[in-house]
């Protein structure tokens, strides 16, 4: 039963790490759920080792294109000046939200009203990003280290009210999140030795299902942005956090 908890956990963060529902909110609920204690750390860091890499593939080319175009690279590395700044000086407060399921339900709140707020602006046509873009996307992102708040969901509407082209704002939200998602996880993955308690096989389990199911998700958000449908993912988030708040200590 405990592997099949360790699938279930790689699953959800694949799928919630891309899709706009906030992969630590679901971790931390399915965590509390499972009872498991001891070796959240660890887990956090294998799991989110697996979406890194389904980033990676996916967005292979994107990648190999935006380290040869030397404009964009800029605008990438200002978000993430940005991002790390709110991360590092907020570090402890963050941590101190992942303990708490009502935070986290508040925030599921937060990120539901945005997506709902999507469906008004997602007609955009700019597809030239500036430094204002960027920066907003840096402090967005920033933000979305708070648990419940979808780092994809909350960066991508940050761009499409800016007017950003759903294609566009699709691409730069992820690629400007690789180097924001591998930061975090390096500097958290230094206290691994200490948090690293459990079975190797589930982490492995959990790794495995994680790449696999984030590149599946990765493909549907693509779809879903092209249809226009990302705000029902708000209604979705509004709902596991009311029953987080309901059922969920």
């Amino acid at each position: 039963m405990l592997t099949l908890q360790y699938i279930i956990l790689g699953i959800a963060q694949g799928i919630t790490e891309f899709l706009p529902v906030s992969s630590s909110a679901h971790l931390v609920i399915l965590q509390k759920v499972f009872g498991i204690t001891g070796e959240e750390l660890a887990l956090s860091i294998i799991l989110h080792l697996g979406t890194v890499l389904a980033l990676a593939v996916f967005f292979f080319k994107d990648i190999i294109e935006a380290l040869r175009n030397r404009a964009l690279l800029w605008l990438i590395i200002v978000a993430t000046i940005i991002t790390g700044i709110i991360g590092v000086t907020g570090k402890d407060f963050f941590e101190h939200l992942f303990t708490s399921t009502k935070a986290v339900a508040i925030a599921l709140i937060f990120t539901g009203i945005i997506l709902i707020l999507s469906k008004k602006f997602s007609s955009g046509k700019r597809d030239i990003l500036d430094i204002k873009d960027a920066s907003l996307l840096g402090l967005t992102q920033g933000v979305a280290i708070i648990p419940g708040i979808s780092r994809s969901g909350v960066t991508i509407c940050t761009l499409l009210f800016s007017g950003i082209g759903q294609e566009v704002s699709f691409k730069f939200s992820f690629l400007a999140g690789i180097p924001a998602i591998i930061g975090a996880t390096l500097l958290e993955a230094r206290k691994i030795n200490f948090a690293f308690q459990g079975e190797p096989k589930n982490f492995i389990l959990g790794f495995i299902f994680s790449f696999f199911s984030g590149i599946l998700a990765l493909r549907a958000l693509k779809i879903i942005l092209r249809k226009a449908k990302l705000h029902y993912f708000g209604y979705y988030c509004i709902l596991i956090a009311i029953i987080t708040i309901l059922f969920i200590k």
